[in-house]
């Protein structure tokens, strides 16, 4: 019989550890994580989709001067929704997913059962599309995924064609076809509730949805709700040839006639394009949907002052609120932790921030998404308290009574653990043309 010593015991014991350390969850929730960031009650469901868009303008093959040739655009979506409870948690939460570098796979673990049946006895939900950036994939913000579907939304995350880690091509699809998309699944969600028969079938009410869109996803859904572009934009040299990109541009009889009421609420995370001259006062102006932006005051990619916090400011007829992950770059708050297999491939920085935890900001970022998309989207008037915050987290005092009562002289950030709110700033500006 083989001698099991005391250091193999440790060995085994150390390497279990490692390995749990480095799974890759997309649920975590740090114990100083705030209060809404936590799991709802539902279970959650997770189904893969694909639809085609028909006719649509294939930019990527467009000349300019010539007819722009028209196609069908695929469109891949995950699908996360309240489903109703199963034992069966060995198939919780598994995916393979390309990383970063186009050819690398990896796992991610979450808690989501594939395929399970849709919980249709509280339905229909409100819908939640996901947008990721360029490039990204449907898995880029998968922890949206399934921490809103257990708190009664249907979340549909997008593969955006011509903008994936497997298929990056032109920018110039990107441009246009970013609000597109993002306007179809709302459209095709719909089409897919009212049918008699799939699992979408009564469960989803896309006549009331937001989206949440990082990057790209951010600049394209600033467009669907009213932020139409600028005239010289749509004449840049990285922009589709011959002015197509003038059909999502402010003030045009197209673009007036694309916006969808449907969509009454946006999370947008660091979402690019104002610094490179998309919108103007003029265009930003034409944004009348409540925003939630989220941003890092270090972002180099779509600027802060000259870019979040310029839209954040130049939204005036929107009631809006401005989250900063101080010293955060571009990755703040949207991409879930870095893949250890990004790790190895050397991806890293493409998931992970410098300064700040990808799984805190994760966690900070469900937690104000849930307060907004609660508050615009289920009507929980609750939910406002959640948003009434002192501006500098750091400044918030901490106060309470031999009852453990909060007195009066409190100001800590609601939801927040004491201790916990640091490094955070929240503005919020009303809709009244300010």
């Amino acid at each position: 019989m083989s001698r099991i010593t005391p250091f193999a015991v440790m060995l085994t014991l150390l390497l279990g550890s490692v390995s749990a350390q480095f799974e890759n969850r997309i649920d975590l929730q740090r114990p100083d994580a705030p209060a809404l960031a936590a799991f709802g009650d539902h279970d959650v469901g997770v189904r893969t989709l694909t639809v085609e868009d028909e006719d649509r303008l294939d930019v990527v093959n467009a000349v300019a001067g010539q007819q722009v040739p028209r196609y069908d655009r695929p469109l891949t979506l995950e699908i996360w929704y309240p489903a109703t409870s199963d034992d069966d948690t060995d198939a919780r939460g598994s995916y393979t997913v390309v990383t970063r570098d186009g050819a690398t796979r990896a796992e991610l673990s979450g808690r989501a059962l594939r395929d399970a049946e849709p919980d249709i006895e509280r339905a229909p939900y409100p819908l939640i599309v996901v947008s990721h950036g360029y490039p990204g994939n449907r898995y880029l913000l998968a922890h949206f995924g399934e921490n809103l579907a257990s708190k009664g939304y249907v979340v549909v995350s997008i593969d955006h064609t011509d903008s994936t880690y497997r298929d990056q091509v032109a920018f110039a699809s990107t441009l246009l076809n970013r609000p597109l998309d993002q306007l179809f699944v709302v459209d095709e969600m719909a089409r897919l509730a009212a049918a008699g028969d799939g699992f979408l079938a009564g469960l989803v009410d896309a006549s009331s949805a937001g989206i949440i869109g990082y990057s790209m996803g951010g600049y394209g859904a600033i467009n669907v709700i009213g932020g139409g572009f600028t005239e010289a934009s749509t004449r840049l040299g990285f922009a589709p040839p011959d002015g197509i990109l003038a059909e999502r541009q402010a003030g045009t009889e197209a673009y007036e006639a694309s916006l969808d009421p449907r969509v009454r609420a946006v999370v947008a995370i660091a979402p690019w394009g104002m610094r490179a001259g998309f919108w103007d006062a003029e265009g930003l102006a034409g944004i009348e949907t409540p925003v939630l932006f989220m941003a890092g005051s270090a972002d180099d990619v779509s600027g802060y002052e000259d870019g979040v916090r310029a839209i954040f400011e130049g939204a005036v007829n929107a009631e809006r609120y401005l989250l900063t992950f101080d010293h955060a770059n571009h990755n703040a708050a949207g991409p879930i932790p870095a893949p250890r297999e990004a790790w190895e491939a050397g991806t890293f920085g493409h998931y992970g921030d410098a300064v700040w935890d990808t799984t805190r900001m994760n966690n900070i970022a469900q937690h104000f998404a849930t307060a907004f998309l609660d508050l615009h989207l289920k009507g929980d008037g609750a939910m406002a308290a959640y948003l009434d915050l002192i501006e500098e987290a750091g400044e918030g005092v901490w106060s309470i009574d031999g009852d453990g009562d909060f007195t009066d002289a409190h100001t800590y950030w609601r939801g927040f653990p004491q201790r916990t709110a640091k490094g955070l700033r929240f503005e919020s500006l009303g809709g009244d043309g300010e």
